[in-house]
This record gives C-alpha cells, structure tokens and sequence, in this order.
C-alpha cells in the first residue's frame, strides 16, 4: 500500500507541512487527469495569485508564436528591433546578442539593467547600459531580458503580451479565472516578473504544453523550450544545476516554470505527470529545494499506480504553535533609541495586538496566538495580509510571522522577547518595497 499514489500524496502534504513550506494550494495531475488538489485556507484554487517569474516563461510563449509566423528569426540580433533605444555608439557586444540567447539567458550582462524604484522604463536601460561579457558565452539569470522580450511582443504584435496571451492562449485554452499583469512606471507589462493568475489556470495552461501546445503554441518550439539549451553549475540551489531551456527550468526529471517563492510547474514527461503550486516560502532560503526534494521523492515513485479518484484535501496555511503559559498580556510602550537598524521608535503590547511606530510610521497588528489572523499589512490599510504568532521557548518570548497575500507576496518574521522593563526585537524579511524596515535587532526600553 506504501506505494500508491493516494498515500504518497498524504506523505508529500504531512513532509511539506513538516519542513514548514509555506504552500497555498497545488494540483497534481497524471496521464491528463487530475489526480489530487490541495487548497490552504483562506487561499482557493480560482484565486489570482502572482506568478513571479513564470511570468519569463509565458513571454516566451508568446515569442515563440510570433517566431512561429515568421514575424522574427531567433537568430536576429535583438537590438534590430529597437534601434530607437540604442546609443549613438552601441557597444559590438550588445549588437551581437541574438533572441535565441535572450531566451536561455546568455546575455551580455551579469546583473538585470533596470532598477525597480528608480527607472520608468524597464527596457531602455538594457540598450544603454555597459555589457560586461560576450553574449551567448554563460548563463546568467538576466529578468531584464525577459523585460525586452515582453517589450518585443508589443512591438511585434501591436499588443501587450497580457493582451497577446489572453487572446492566442488563455481564452483558446477555457482560462476564465481573474488575471492581469502588473506594469512598470512606463505602463508596460513587467515581462519578468508580473503576471497574476490563478492556480488552476496555470495548471490549464501547462497541461496544453505537455499535450504539445494543442496547437496554439508550435509544438517545435516546447520540445525546445523544455530541453536543455545551456548549462547552470554555478547555480546555489542543487535543483537549479541541471540547466535552462527557453525561459524555464531543467529538473532531474523533466523541466519546469518557477517564479519565486514556490510559484511552480513541475513537469515530468515521461510520466506524463504534473505539479502546480502556489506558495511564499520566501522567508526560507531552502522551500524551493523542499519542495521540490518532497515531489520527486514521494509522489513520483508511486506514478503509474494512479490507485486514486479525484480528491481534494481542504487545509490551512502555516500557523505557529503557542503555549498560552509563556504569554505576556501587555506590555510598554517601549521607546528605543534613535538610528537603530530598525528604524523603531515605540511598540506596545496589549493583549493580542502589538503597536508600534518606526520610520514608516505608526503601524499595529492583531494577531492570534495559534492561529492566522486575516489582517492588513502594518500601516497600510487595503493590503491583505495573514498573521501567525505564538508564545514560545520562554516566557515572554513571541515569534510573529506576517505576510502579504496581494499583488507582491513578501513577508517579515520577528521574535519580540518581552522583560520586566525592555523588549528586544529581531527582524528579518522578504525582499519588496513594503518590507522596508522590518531587518535587524533593536532594544526598546520604558522611560523613567
């Protein structure tokens, strides 16, 4: 019994749940049925999520469409495109770079050209910055590639690639789920980064591909956007080592679409087998290779004994153990001293609800000790967020997760340890915007 898939799927929830991935739902498929979907409360499998990075390879979907009508070559120089954004004197190098290496990464840079928060436009600064090696030559993941090809769909096709997609792909393939694309300060679609859309959409999506594009996407170009195009050792994640097709992942086992913080395909060919996840484990440096590690290792081995009907598992998203005997009831304000790396100013506890004000301003979460509290993201009201706490280790000690759950999952951890008259705080967070503020320790004390 060890060995059928149905238990195998249980194994791969309970080790996940284990290893503290922080999943919102996923859909395994096999042989084209749907075999298990998992939603975690208060996520649901129609939900517009963002997608991160498998938004690279969707625009190269649409590139290979485009290829297809004979509309570019992926031998072509892609500055033949955008001669409008180049420099007087363009470096040789740049004029060398051809589409079929924008689309394995082989560019002529070591580090994405556009600065989210400084530049409006994210593709001019591809054509004006100074390369730094030839094209073609390595792998380095370039998401201001993906930025160009998303601007050379438009140019080509006279749409946005949300508009491109929506008509070649989504709408063909029955996707009816909330979608959109978020833009740069330009209004252009962020190619590598911005695309929002549901769970099962995605998994409707990647199913066509394993089917060889049921004609809407050239099969030629899957077989090879799916195979190996050039190699990746000098990757830090064991997955990430098997090498790059075209916009998107080599695996041990098959290839896959990732975009950051566990938004997957996992597809593996041979079995005519896929995983779609939604996720943020962006607070663990390590989810991904979970994930990853628990898919092959439990439910891989029991493809072919499909033992299971259809079924869906109804379960919660990450909450943290409390011991209600380690809590503190209220406690502050706390006033701390000024250029701590927090920028913290004042925090306060009462009851299940901590206050405070920092650089940012004045901010306050509810929180449930055990539990996910539905909130708003610290000071900024409107923007969703979970909440889980809990008293832990010692007295006085809370461990405080939070994440955003809208258009940029991101999130920040604290430990808050509360005594007679001071509290320390240490932070960490997820890269975005709107964690600013929440890295480093700091100690608050009450004033005489």
């Amino acid at each position: 019994m060890e060995g059928l898939l149905r238990n195998r799927v249980q194994r791969f929830i309970d080790r996940l749940a284990a290893d503290r991935v922080n999943l919102h739902g996923f859909i395994l498929s096999a042989g084209g049925q749907i075999k298990a979907k998992a939603c975690y409360a208060p996520f649901r499998e129609e939900q517009m999520h963002r997608m991160y990075s498998v938004s690279k390879t969707m625009v190269g979907l649409a590139v290979g469409m485009l290829a297809e009508e004979g509309k570019l070559s992926l031998d072509q120089p892609v500055t033949d495109f955008f001669q409008d954004l180049l420099p007087e004197k363009p470096d040789e190098r740049l004029l060398r770079l051809k589409i079929r290496d924008m689309l394995r990464m082989a560019t002529c840079y070591e580090q994405t050209s556009y600065r989210e928060g400084v530049d409006e436009d994210w593709t001019r600064p591809f054509f004006t910055d100074t390369p730094s090696h030839e094209p073609g030559t390595v792998f380095h993941y370039d998401t201001g590639c993906s930025q160009v090809l998303s601007s050379l769909v438009r140019r080509l096709s006279g749409e946005e690639v949300i508009d491109f997609l929506n008509r070649r792909l989504f709408e063909p393939l029955g996707c009816r789920d909330p979608r959109k694309w978020l833009r740069d300060p330009a209004g252009q679609c962020q190619g590598g980064t911005g695309l929002c859309m549901s769970l099962r959409d995605l998994h409707t999506v990647a199913r066509c591909l394993m089917e060889g594009g049921r004609g809407l996407v050239p099969s030629w170009y899957i077989r090879e956007m799916t195979r190996k195009q050039i190699g990746t050792l000098m990757r830090e994640n064991d997955e990430e080592r098997y090498g790059y097709g075209w916009q998107c992942w080599q695996t041990r086992a098959g290839w896959a679409m990732y975009g950051m913080g566990g938004q997957m395909v996992i597809a593996c060919p041979e079995q005519d087998a896929l995983l779609c996840t939604v996720a943020d484990t962006r607070l663990d440096n390590w989810g991904i290779q979970k994930l990853y590690n628990a898919f092959f290792e439990e439910i891989v081995p029991g493809l072919g004994r499909e033992d299971m009907e259809p079924e869906t598992w109804n379960l919660q998203a990450l909450s943290l153990t409390s011991d209600p005997s380690l809590a503190v009831s209220a406690a502050g304000p706390f006033f701390f001293e000024q250029g701590n790396p927090l920028g913290m100013k004042s925090l306060a506890l009462e009851g299940n609800r901590l206050s405070w004000e920092n650089a940012g301003g004045k901010a306050e979460l509810a929180f449930a000790p055990g539990g996910l509290a539905e909130t708003d993201w610290p000071g900024r009201p409107g923007v969703p967020a979970l909440a889980a706490a809990g008293w832990t280790e010692e007295p006085g000690l809370l461990r405080l997760q939070c994440h955003a759950v809208g258009d940029a999952p991101c999130g920040f951890e604290m430990l808050l340890l509360f005594r007679k008259d001071s509290v320390t705080l240490q932070a960490r967070r997820s890269w975005d915007p709107l964690t600013e503020g929440y890295e480093g320790v700091a100690t608050g004390r009450l004033r005489e």
